[in-house]
């Protein structure tokens, strides 16, 4: 007997590869896969201006590559001391505005040139609640703590969602047309909007999701939200927090992603990738040893053997 229900995964096409190239952006949840992707060596680009709940600043984003749009002074506010742009998360504040516009336009440059080289593209939207700071029209990406009173929440419509999601798959194809864009809902719960409210926000985003597919046949669905609401339906699955999934939740995530979307190669590759990675990451109590100084040189011979066979995947 079955004691939960099961989330249909459709199988992904074509798969991912080591050398593909995945480039991710979103939601705190690209950071769960893009850690992932990372340990297991896949070639990877994820958030390079920061996490991005909302659609729209993620769209943003999207026509700035495939415009070759900089960032400008206009883009960018001073506030406490430092300089940040509202289409970015505060990872991106620096000291100064010249700090602030270089290293945003660097991001965007370096992100364009990955994803003309990309295969696939993961997008993990988080809210449908947006801030709209005073005197503009824009979704703020982050507020970076100015207060409140500044900024105007909105909950954006199923059609509004859609058109950014439009413009978003115009934008990739702009810069590479054989990209594939798969879209997925963050599981995370964003409770501070409230209850009700965070239910409104995730239907929104999938609403918007699936009416978007129906036509877009170079985009595909990832069901992490369901995975995480249905499948895993127990506080056990999520942190301390009781919002973010947990490290076991997010393995089980990873297993189905994994199945259903990286090639049986690159598959049996992570395997032997996996146990050198678990290596690295040992500590010795005897490290100027016989026996370590073996199982380094053991392990150097291993890495380089990978490396030999698959040049795409390096070592630090």
């Amino acid at each position: 007997m079955d004691f939960r229900t099961k989330v249909p995964i459709e199988e992904g096409t074509p798969r991912i590869e080591h050398a593909s190239g995945v480039f991710l952006i979103g939601s705190c949840f690209v950071e769960n896969i893009g850690a992932k992707l990372e340990w297991f060596k896949f070639k990877n680009l994820q958030n390079p201006t920061g996490i991005i709940f909302h659609p729209s600043p993620i769209r943003r984003f999207f026509q700035r590559m495939s415009n070759h749009e900089e960032y400008q002074s206009k883009d960018v506010l001073e506030f406490n001391a430092g300089w940040q742009s509202l289409e970015a998360h505060s990872d991106m504040r620096r000291a100064t505005e010249e700090e602030c516009l270089k290293d945003l336009n660097n991001a965007l440059k370096k992100s364009r040139e990955f994803i003309e080289n990309s295969s696939h593209i993961i997008i993990s939207l988080g809210t449908a609640w947006g801030y709209v700071y005073e005197g503009t029209e824009k979704i703020a990406a982050n507020c970076h703590k100015i207060p409140q009173k500044k900024f105007q929440k909105e909950l954006s419509s199923v059609r509004e969602i859609v058109n950014d999601l439009e413009v978003i798959s115009h934008s990739v194809l702009q810069m590479n047309k054989n990209a594939n864009i798969i879209y997925t809902i963050s599981p995370v719960r964003h409770l501070r909007d409230g209850f009700q409210e965070n239910q409104r926000s995730k239907a929104h985003l999938i609403a918007a999701v699936h009416e978007f597919l129906t036509s877009n046949t170079q985009c595909s669905y990832f069901p992490s939200y369901e995975i995480l609401m249905d499948e895993l339906r127990d506080y056990r699955f999520y942190a301390e927090d009781m919002l973010h999934p947990n490290s076991v939740a997010v393995n089980y995530i990873w297993k189905l992603f994994s199945e259903n979307w990286i090639s049986t190669k690159s598959l049996e590759l992570n395997t032997e990738i996996d146990k050198i990675q678990k290596a690295l990451s040992h500590r010795s109590r005897e490290e100027n040893s016989l026996t370590h100084k073996k199982f380094l040189t053991k392990l150097q011979a291993k890495i380089e053997e990978i490396q030999k066979k698959h040049p795409e995947v390096t070592f630090s």
